[in-house]
């Protein structure tokens, strides 16, 4: 559990990185090929659509989590917290996310995300 739960956080970490850093790589090597992306909007985006978002470049700046809480659940888990970033024009922006992680042989992979913004 304690492994899960470390890997987990490290997990996160590089995803909000990797969406500041438009780092399609990283995403191609941890979605799963059923991963479904839910937007702010309310559009919902496949594996494919959600990899051409994230290579097209965030329209925030600064995105920084706090709140974070990692709930392993046997051979899933749900990761919830809260975003914080600027905006396009400059005004302070927040969010919450959810992730849903499942175990596929010895890693980890996230087959959803649900994102909202304030």
């Amino acid at each position: 559990m304690a492994t899960d739960q470390a890997t987990l956080e490290a997990l996160n970490r590089e995803y909000i990185r990797s969406v500041s850093e438009a780092d399609v790589r990283w995403f191609d090597a941890n979605l799963s090929e059923d991963f479904v992306n839910s937007n702010p909007d309310g559009s919902r985006l496949d594996r494919a659509g959600f990899l051409a978002q994230i290579a097209r470049g965030s329209t925030v700046k600064n995105l920084a989590i706090e709140d974070v809480l990692i709930r392993v659940l046997g051979d899933g888990a749900l990761i919830h917290a809260r975003t914080t970033y600027t905006k396009a024009d400059g005004q302070p922006g927040a969010g919450r996310y959810t992730d849903v992680w499942a175990r596929r042989g010895a890693g980890w992979v996230c087959v959803a995300a649900n994102v909202t913004r304030l």
